[in-house]
């Protein structure tokens, strides 16, 4: 039996493929009254391959089998390219055969030095990635060095503006803490230039205590991208990690998404697996709950 089959079968037995019809949020609910939106305005789901980081290592293409059998429009990238380390073309052409395209690709900046640019964009461009995305530095979290990290991000924006890509940052509950009155998220975006792209973590911004709507109206058409994932503090209980099982309103975030954020991207991403579930079963869940979500706002 493949990997694809075990999966599959795994989760009939599981009764994993229905696990999310149970509790959701009840501003969720809510808000179904008020909230609406065309079938066709919803963007493209996108799930952040870390979300399942040991199992392909364990089996790259079953689990892009896998992924794909779940309903993905795409991937987007975390450095684990399986057997397609140096041939970004073949890669491409393997996605396309399973119907998935690549949202993006999560980089670090020391892989956009002046020394390992241009071999670096010609990898995702080449993988057809339209967009490159740094994860995290620990430079957007300090004071002695903020200002000089936004400048390197502005001049990285203008030679990936002449590659025809766009560029942007991904952010945690550190870039989300106090500085010069506000944070050093909003630092960054006021900053920073317009096509610069603010892909905000919706799970992190819970855990932080900040309302992920108002970072999406706060900038409009910035949030190209949104790592949708289910996070919060660690005083919330009686929820779980899980997109319909936790605290996030997500109708009123693809709301926003849609109507203030020019998002083109709902990238799911899952970095917890509650009651035993793999890793592919967590994104299953999630996924399922998400689609819920959407027929509900769409219906």
């Amino acid at each position: 039996m493949t990997f694809f089959k075990r999966f599959l079968s795994t989760l009939v037995c599981a009764g994993l493929l229905t696990a999310c019809n149970g509790q959701l949020d009840t501003r969720d609910e809510d808000n179904q009254a008020v909230l609406r939106l065309e079938r066709s305005q919803i963007p493209a789901i996108s799930v952040q391959l870390w979300s399942v980081n040991h199992t392909l290592k364990k089996d790259f293409k079953g689990t892009l089998e896998a992924i794909s059998a779940m309903g993905f429009d795409a991937v987007e990238f975390a450095g684990d390219f399986g057997p397609y380390d140096n041939d970004p073309q073949g890669l491409k052409r393997y996605l396309e055969s399973l119907g998935l395209e690549v949202s993006g690709a999560h980089v670090k900046m020391r892989d956009l030095t002046d020394d390992k640019f241009e071999k670096t964009v010609a990898f995702y461009q080449q993988l057809g990635s339209p967009m490159i995305i740094v994860p995290s530095d620990k430079r957007a979290e300090q004071a002695e060095t903020i200002e000089s990290f936004v400048a390197e991000l502005n001049k990285v924006t203008i030679k990936m503006r002449d590659k025809g890509m766009r560029f942007g940052f991904h952010n945690h509950d550190r870039e989300l803490v106090p500085y010069k009155n506000n944070t050093y998220w909003d630092y960054i975006a006021a900053n920073t230039p317009e096509d610069f792209v603010l892909q905000l973590d919706v799970g992190w911004a819970q855990y932080a205590g900040k309302n992920p709507v108002a970072y999406i109206n706060r900038y409009p058409n910035r949030t190209i991208t949104t790592h949708f994932k289910a996070k919060y503090p660690a005083t919330v209980t009686n929820k779980k990690p899980l997109i319909g099982q936790d605290i996030t309103d997500w109708s009123a975030v693809i709301y926003a998404n849609v109507t203030r954020g020019g998002t083109q991207w709902l990238v799911l991403e899952q970095e917890e697996y509650p009651d035993g579930l793999t890793q592919l079963e967590a994104v299953q869940v999630s996924k399922k709950g998400l689609d819920n979500i959407i027929t509900r706002l769409t219906n």
